[in-house]
């Protein structure tokens, strides 16, 4: 899994007060749990592009005040109308024990049921899975090299190798659908057929 490296802050005092002021300076006020104590700090909003706006998932190193830690982005808290990020938690990661992730899929193949009037539906964009950070991939990839009109991939068919998938088996996560015109075509196909008989 690839990594990202954020430069952070430590900060001195907690409260409300505070946070609406690193706000203000264009900083995201940030907590990161773990192995030991909480650790409270500051980035720069700025920061947050590459690991936040992107359908890829990062492992990420806090550089806190020049104290290293290895962390994943556990949740965020964003402006219901601005969408600006208000504030952030990190999870500190230990090699030797699992972390939960949402991991995104890749689509892979070509659907004969594409190529057949079909339309792909993708269902799910992440799947969320359960492992060690060293064995979590970049992303699952999905292949739909047999997906015909009417067929789904289910999350029981993703391979899984070294990790642990958490979503229901049964959930599709990409289908081939009929399109509304091929249904037209084949009803009006089935009506041609049935006024020659």
């Amino acid at each position: 899994m690839k990594t990202i490296l954020l430069k952070a802050e430590g900060r001195k005092s907690l409260g409300t007060k505070e946070s609406k002021a690193l706000r203000h300076e264009g900083k995201v006020p940030c907590v990161m749990y773990g192995q030991n104590e909480p650790v409270h700090f500051a980035i720069y909003a700025a920061d947050f592009k590459n690991l936040v706006y992107t359908p890829n998932v990062y492992k990420v190193k806090l550089d806190v005040d020049g104290r290293h830690f290895d962390a994943i982005l556990a949740d965020m808290q964003f402006h219901p109308v601005s969408e600006v990020i208000l504030h952030a938690d990190f999870y500190e990661v230990d090699p030797s024990k699992p972390v939960i992730m949402n991991i995104p899929i890749a689509i892979e193949g070509n659907a004969p049921g594409v190529r057949a009037g079909g339309k792909l539906v993708r269902k799910m964009a992440k799947i969320r899975v359960r492992g060690m950070i060293a064995n979590l991939p970049d992303f699952i990839p999905v292949n739909i090299d047999t997906l015909e009109i009417g067929q789904s991939v289910k999350v029981r068919d993703l391979p899984a190798n070294g990790f642990e998938i958490l979503d229901a088996r049964e959930n599709a996560v990409v289908s081939c659908k009929m399109t509304r015109a091929a249904m037209q075509a084949e009803a009006a196909a089935a009506a041609e057929a049935k006024g020659k008989k």
